[in-house]
């Protein structure tokens, strides 16, 4: 339960910081890249290690290089969006990162915790059982230490089912602002390489 509890705070500090810098990221790919003269000049006002400067990236490797035997049947048009709509899905993977783990901890962490209860409850009418006695005093203890342990179960998996719904939220309108980047950026490579909107 600990490393449970551990690993779900960690991810959520880490995701929380990673959408933080996509939607700064996005921001600069506002400002900057669209007021730039071309997709490659654009480029370069994209910070290095930014989603939205891959994409680009992507888009201007996919109009360079198609050539190859096999990649010239594919038309460039087709060439262009498979690789952008890759490098998307690459961003959209790398935000999931982690959030199956919050939904493992969600689902079972509650049931650990109430297995702990079984388990605790059990070893106290076991204690009773062999003492002969069914006193207050005999079952009070054991019992009120086996129920902490749902409520352990609870503390871990609380925070990992509304952490993983906020980060679900949260990457969903991230995503957005990244695919109509992509739709914007292959509508301007396919039209001619001028970094405006269309």
């Amino acid at each position: 339960m600990i490393i449970m509890s551990m690993g779900t705070w960690y991810i959520l500090v880490t995701k929380l910081w990673e959408q933080s810098k996509l939607y700064r990221q996005a921001r600069a790919a506002r400002e900057g890249f669209w007021s730039a003269g071309s997709v490659k000049s654009g480029v370069d006002t994209l910070e290095e290690g930014s989603a939205f400067r891959y994409i680009a990236e992507s888009a201007v490797t996919a109009t360079e290089h198609h050539e190859g035997a096999l990649l010239e049947q594919i038309d460039r048009n087709t060439w262009v969006t498979m690789s952008i709509q890759r490098a998307i899905e690459n961003v959209q993977n790398r935000l999931q990162d982690g959030l199956a783990f919050l939904a493992t901890v969600g689902s079972t962490a509650p049931f650990i915790g109430l297995f702990g209860t079984v388990w605790g409850i059990y070893g106290a009418l076991v204690q009773i059982g062999m003492s002969g006695q069914a006193s207050i005093d005999k079952v009070a203890g054991p019992v009120g230490e086996s129920l902490i342990m749902t409520a352990i179960g609870l503390a871990v998996a609380v925070p990992a089912v509304l952490g993983y719904n906020w980060l679900v939220r949260r990457n969903k309108s991230g995503m957005e602002q990244v695919r109509a980047f992509g739709a914007d950026l292959h509508s301007v490579v396919l039209g001619g390489g001028q970094a405006k909107r269309g």
